[in-house]
């Protein structure tokens, strides 16, 4: 199985040197517009979109927690346009096979904002999950989300985040996935 593993940054992707990657750049927009150019060339079987991820702090999460998106939730969108796509689920068969590679990894939706604290429906966001997942469902490609929890959502200063302990959890649960697909 020919699987891509798409980040937003180089960093999220070291550990991946030997497997195909995809770094789309920060945010929504770039997310979508590189992810859709990839997948219009030479599309893969099955692309794993990892990344680090903010956490609410009621939520329970911890720094270096891992997630697995049931859903993305497109948080920049009006609520109740009704013409407007802002949910994405990843591949059912792929969630299950990721999620039962790792057992102690939470199962949540994970939303997708372009701006820090921009959700209000998730325990968790990031900045371009939405963007992968509906890239890749218009391009016919099962995808399924992992993050890795580098700061709290409420944590506006930066410098308190813990940027090493979310790329190293990721990566560990990353190599789990690939090595098991």
């Amino acid at each position: 199985m020919r699987v891509l593993i798409i980040a937003a940054t180089l960093p999220e992707l070291v550990w991946a040197t030997d497997h195909e990657q995809l770094a789309v750049g920060i945010g929504p927009v770039e997310a979508g517009i590189t992810t859709a150019a990839r997948l219009a060339n030479d599309p893969p079987d099955a692309i794993l979109h990892i990344g680090i991820a903010g956490a609410r702090r009621a939520s329970g999460l911890e720094i270096g927690d891992v997630v697995i998106g049931t859903e993305s939730r497109y948080s920049d969108l009006l609520a109740g346009v009704p013409t407007l796509i802002t949910t994405c689920v990843p591949d059912p068969t792929l969630l299950a096979h990721v999620a039962a590679l790792l057992p102690n990894a939470r199962q949540l939706p994970i939303a997708t904002t372009a701006r820090v604290g921009g959700s209000r429906d998730c325990e968790v966001e990031a900045m371009e999950g939405f963007a992968v997942l509906r890239a890749a469902a218009e391009a016919g490609v099962p995808c399924v989300e992992l993050r890795a929890i580098s700061n709290m959502v409420e944590e506006t200063d930066r410098a308190n985040w813990d940027f090493p302990a979310g790329l190293q959890a990721v990566a560990d649960a990353g190599r789990v996935v690939v090595s098991g697909l």
